[in-house]
C-alpha cells in the first residue's frame, strides 16, 4: 500500500525520536504536548507499526521506529536542500549565464565586475563570448547569449533593453616604427595620409561611424587599406604595420611594445559601453547579473 507522509509529521518524529522525551520534544518544536502525542499515534497508525516505545520513565525506538528515523533524517535532508536549491535558482544564485563582450570591455569595468559577481554567486556558471556588437545583437535574438557588452547605438532594438556599463575614449593606434609614434601627442588631422586598419561598419556602426565622424571633422576620409573583425585583430594588424588606427584607450596596454596609443582629447572622442539583454529575458541568472551590475558602479 501506497501512502503519503506529511514532511511536518516526519519532523516531529525525530524530534521525539531524537529527545526521547515527548515534553522536550514538544519544547523543541514550540508546540504543546497533546498535539505532538496525537501526532506520533496518527503516523503509527498510517504505518501501521508502533514506532515509540513508550514506559514509565524513558522511551525507546522500536526496530521499525530506528528505521523510519534513518530514513526521515534522509528524506527531510532532500527536502531541504531541494527547497534551498529551488530559492537558489529562483533568485539566480545558481544557473548559467552566457555573457558575450566587445574585446575593449576586458580592459575597463568588465573584469572587476565578474570577478565580484563570481564571488558574490561562486554556484553560477559564467560562459564569455567575445563577440562585435552586431554580432551580440543577433546572438542575443537567437538566444545563443544571454547578456552582452556592446557600444551603442544598437539599431532596430525594440526587442532589447540597454542599461549604462562604461565609458572609455578613442585613442589614435600607431606602430612603433612610425614616425608619428615619437610625438608626446597627435591629433586626428595628421593622419589624413594614412593606411587606416579599421573593421566593418556592419559590425559596428556606432564607433565606426565616430571614427569617420572625427576624420571628417579634420577635413579627410580615411582612407581604409584593410579591415579586421574585432579589435584585437585590428591592434594586431597596426603592430604588424599594415596600418595605422583609431581605437579605445582601454586598450593601450594590448601589444604596447608594439603599438603606440595617442588618446584623443574632448568629448567627441569618449563613448560608452551598455550592457543589452532581450525586452523579455526571464532567465534569474542574467537578471541577477545585470542587477548585481546596477547596484555595483
Amino acid at each position: 500500500m501506497v501512502f503519503m507522509v506529511d514532511l511536518r509529521l516526519l519532523r516531529q518524529f525525530v524530534a521525539v525520536a531524537e529527545e526521547l522525551h515527548f515534553h522536550r520534544a514538544a519544547a523543541r518544536l514550540h508546540m504543546s504536548q497533546p498535539p505532538l502525542t496525537a501526532a506520533i499515534r496518527k503516523l503509527e497508525d498510517e504505518i501501521g507499526s508502533e514506532l515509540i516505545q513508550r514506559g514509565n520513565r524513558t522511551l525507546g525506538l522500536t526496530a521499525a521506529g530506528a528505521v523510519l528515523l534513518a530514513e526521515a533524517r534522509r528524506l527531510l535532508q532532500q527536502a531541504d536542500h531541494a527547497l534551498v536549491a529551488t530559492r537558489d535558482a529562483a533568485a539566480g544564485r545558481t544557473g548559467t549565464v552566457r555573457l558575450g563582450y566587445v574585446g575593449s570591455a576586458l580592459y575597463g569595468r568588465l573584469p572587476s565586475v565578474i570577478r565580484r559577481f563570481r564571488q558574490a554567486n561562486p554556484a553560477v556558471r559564467l560562459e564569455l563570448i567575445e563577440a562585435t556588437s552586431a554580432r551580440q545583437v543577433q546572438m542575443l535574438r537567437e538566444q545563443r547569449i544571454d547578456v552582452g557588452v556592446v557600444i551603442p547605438p544598437v539599431f532596430d532594438a525594440e526587442d532589447m533593453q540597454l542599461q549604462a556599463f562604461d565609458s572609455d575614449r578613442l585613442a589614435i593606434a600607431l606602430p612603433r616604427a612610425h614616425p608619428l609614434a615619437q610625438r608626446d601627442a597627435v591629433n586626428v588631422a595628421a593622419l589624413a595620409d594614412e593606411a587606416f586598419v579599421l573593421w566593418p561598419a556592419r559590425e559596428g556602426r556606432g564607433f565606426h561611424s565616430q571614427v569617420v565622424r572625427l576624420c571628417a571633422a579634420s577635413g579627410f576620409t580615411p582612407r581604409v587599406v584593410q579591415e579586421a573583425h574585432g579589435m584585437h585583430a585590428v591592434l594586431s594588424l597596426v603592430a604588424v604595420e599594415a596600418g595605422i588606427s583609431v581605437v579605445p584607450a582601454s586598450m593601450a596596454g594590448f601589444r604596447s611594445a608594439e603599438v603606440a596609443y595617442h588618446p584623443l582629447a574632448g568629448a567627441e572622442a569618449t563613448f560608452e559601453l551598455q550592457l543589452c539583454l532581450r525586452a523579455d529575458e526571464t532567465s534569474p541568472a542574467a537578471l541577477n547579473f545585470t542587477r548585481h551590475v546596477a547596484e555595483h558602479r
